[in-house]
């Protein structure tokens, strides 16, 4: 876990960047909000959590706080003097995470980063309602189809066929095998050359030029294969 320390006070910035390395933590170190916003801008993906102290030389612990959650979903403690409950209201509204007055004991905030993380790891991925394909997007829970943003109607066989591809990317699929699948989520009969028939469509469709397809490419000898 990568820990990034704004503190301008060189003191207490090497004792915990000391007692952070004893738990296995890397810590970045800056000592005010200029460093600070550069480390945020470049290696922002490297870090796992920001403890800020409130009060820099240059700038506010939120001015960090607010850059952070703009960037990404990284957790933010800060460390601060102030302990009136405008300060911790502030904070807190802003996405802070925790926040922590001076003096404090090092296994304290030990503590708190390690719940905080504990809470983030815990947060599962939302599910993504879309795949897309080239220029193509499928809303599933909508089972609509979206050419550069504009509605592409497909019949109910056409998406299922566009699905099994749409599911399958860079995956060559034999025509034996997208054969059995639109039987089986059909529930029609689909012979070899209905399904010529509706790639043939689907190509006329979704594709730029149906001639040179890019969506659904043909594998020669083999049989199809969705392009990303």
């Amino acid at each position: 876990m990568r820990v990034l320390m704004v503190e301008d006070d060189r003191t207490i910035a090497a004792g915990l960047e000391f007692s952070l390395r004893q738990e296995g933590y890397e810590t970045i170190v800056c000592y005010d909000t200029q460093s600070a916003k550069i480390m945020i801008d470049n290696r922002l993906h490297e870090i796992d959590l920001c403890l800020f102290d409130l009060s820099l030389p240059d700038g506010s612990g939120y001015d960090l706080c607010e850059k952070v959650k703009k960037q990404g979903d990284k957790p933010v403690i800060f460390l601060t003097a102030f302990d009136d409950e405008v300060n911790v209201v502030m904070g807190l509204d802003m996405g802070a995470d925790d926040y922590i007055t001076k003096p404090f004991r090092v296994r304290e905030l030990l503590s708190r980063i390690n719940s905080v993380l504990r809470r983030y790891q815990k947060q599962p991925e939302k599910p993504k309602n879309y795949i897309d394909m080239v220029n193509i997007r499928i809303h599933t829970l909508e089972g609509k189809v979206y050419k550069n943003g504009e509605e592409i109607p497909l019949t109910a066989l056409e998406y299922r066929l566009l699905m099994i591809f749409a599911t399958h990317i860079g995956q060559v699929l034999t025509r034996p095998q997208l054969l059995d699948r639109i039987w089986d989520v059909a529930g029609d009969f689909v012979n070899d050359n209905t399904l010529t028939v509706y790639i043939k469509r689907l190509r006329e469709k979704l594709e730029d030029n149906p001639q040179t397809p890019v969506i659904i490419q043909t594998v020669r000898g083999m049989g199809y294969k969705a392009g990303n």
